[in-house]
């Protein structure tokens, strides 16, 4: 057993200690959309520093809790706040809680996160669902060796995001008259915020959003053989042309606006997996 799978197995056994709840889905909640556990029927809480190995965040608002419970009736266990490999943690440990989850049971990860958005329509307090990414980054969760056990050493990333559960969501979005845009996310590795030419640069190669997550959680995801669902949450406008100096409690300001509506959305996405098999 590679080092890896063992401290895998560590920190899943610390949870199952907890909760003999088995989640079908993981979720992450991003900078600011915690209030998605107010509609968990929770059974634990597990500290992230309670967990073996676990990366614990130092980014303000990331809360640093494994929720496990029960959704619109589905158990799934909820990541509130995540680390960050700006924060000096490695693309490894950055992927560790995804493979923690798959570990726990789920084979469906649901990602969410504040981004900036690129796209002229996708003003602060909009909705993205992710249908591709572009990792910019400069660096791999996978690399170095590679546990067969954990994946296969090259993962097809033909389609990252399922489009079964993209389209799903599009679904529920219409019936719940919730607007939602779909559009390509962009990751880099910040902790600054870009310049004008750098969004141009971003917007030119294709992409809508961008922001210092998802992607290395995606690829961690991908790899264990889940599908992935992520919604962006846009906090800040990036048009070079019209650039002004991002307000950080503004960020999450618009954040909590949002939450109800994506928990929302989470929540009766959730609730209807079953079609998107």
């Amino acid at each position: 057993m590679s080092g890896l799978r063992q401290r895998i197995d560590e920190a899943a056994a610390a949870v199952r200690a907890r909760t003999p709840l088995v989640p079908e889905v993981g979720i992450i909640l991003g900078t600011g959309l915690g209030d998605l556990t107010s509609a968990l029927a929770t059974e634990a809480v597990v500290r992230y520093a309670e967990i073996p190995h676990f990366p614990r965040s130092k980014v303000e608002s990331h809360a640093g809790e494994l929720h496990v419970g029960r959704l619109a009736g589905r158990p799934v266990a909820i990541m509130k706040g995540r680390v960050h490999f700006y924060e000096g943690y490695s693309m490894e440990q950055v992927g560790f809680p995804v493979r923690v989850l798959k570990a726990l049971g789920c084979r469906t990860l649901l990602v969410t996160n504040a981004c900036g958005g690129m796209a002229p329509d996708l003003a602060p307090g909009s909705i993205m669902v992710t249908t591709d990414h572009i990792n910019l980054m400069g660096a791999n969760p996978l690399i170095g060796p590679n546990d067969e056990a954990l994946g296969v050493r090259f993962p097809d990333m033909s389609e990252p995001y399922s489009r079964a559960l993209v389209s799903l969501a599009e679904r529920v979005a219409l019936e719940e008259r919730i607007p939602l845009r779909r559009g390509v996310f962009v990751a880099v590795a910040g902790p600054n915020l870009e310049t004008a030419a750098e969004y141009r640069f971003l917007r030119a190669i294709g992409a809508d959003a961008v922001g210092m997550s998802l992607v290395p959680e995606n690829i961690v995801a991908i790899h264990g053989g889940q599908r992935v669902l992520a919604f962006n949450v846009v906090t800040d406008a990036c048009l070079p042309d019209a650039l002004h100096a991002v307000d950080i409690a503004e960020v999450l300001a618009v954040a909590g606006r949002t939450a109800p509506t994506l928990t929302r959305l989470v929540t009766e996405v959730v609730r209807r997996l079953d079609e998107a098999q």
